[in-house]
């Protein structure tokens, strides 16, 4: 057997961002829609055209869009939130490069037109919320604080990549951590839950979920932290 060829390709720092297209698994999938069916519904309701790009077919049958990423915004990783079957790939995440090989097949590039920018109609589908970014935007001057903007984006970071079955309970210890910073008037509770319910639903947990989750986490540290200060 020849040697597999595997290159990884972080897309974040390559200031890509990766449409992955999947196909369903398992028995009786052969009629069900894939990503590449869902992606194209989703154009046609957007009334936008299929963009041109950058495409890589994946041994599986999928395939990997690539885009330039906007400038001076950093998408993470999502799983499912713009439709069935379709992730995308940004900061935190990687995809195998086309050419690569490995023991179920090749990536083979199907459009060798250069990576186009990120659609702006996609990029509102997946933006993080306002909130967050006018936060992690301001000076370290204001009373947000370096460490608190630190803060917050590493735990909605760990959040959005938590693997599957640790994701809520990643959630609920990123809720305590940021509590402390709303207990001391360095953080807003609304700009954390904000972010918070953002990140869990990009990992791929239920809206529900993700309040009930973030609410108990923070009255659950806001309150420790409170008796802190008193006692």
């Amino acid at each position: 057997m020849g040697q597999v060829k595997h290159s990884p390709r972080t897309a974040g720092p390559s200031h890509l961002v990766v449409v992955d297209l999947d196909v369903p698994k398992g028995k009786g999938s052969s009629d069900a829609p894939g990503g590449a069916d869902t992606f194209k519904a989703l154009c046609e309701r957007a009334g936008q055209p299929a963009p041109a790009t950058l495409s890589v077919r994946t041994p599986t049958g999928g395939a990997h869009l690539y885009f330039t990423a906007p400038d001076g915004i950093r998408l993470g990783n999502t799983a499912g939130r713009l439709g069935r079957l379709i992730d995308t790939r940004a900061w935190g995440g990687y995809v195998v490069a086309p050419g690569s090989t490995t023991a179920a097949g090749a990536y083979e590039v199907t459009d060798p037109a250069a990576p186009a920018p990120f659609p702006a109609w996609l990029y509102s589908l997946l933006a993080p919320r306002q909130a967050l970014r006018q936060l992690t935007g301001r000076p370290a001057t204001q009373r947000t604080g370096r460490y608190a903007a630190a803060a917050l984006n590493a735990e909605t970071a760990s959040v959005e990549s938590a693997p599957a079955g640790e994701r809520n309970g990643t959630l609920l210890r990123a809720a305590r951590a940021l509590g402390r910073f709303i207990a001391a008037g360095d953080l807003d509770r609304a700009v954390v839950e904000e972010a918070l319910q953002w990140a869990g639903e990009s990992a791929g947990l239920p809206s529900a979920e993700c309040r009930n989750t973030i609410r108990s986490g923070l009255n659950w540290s806001i309150a420790r932290n409170a008796m802190r200060r008193t006692a």
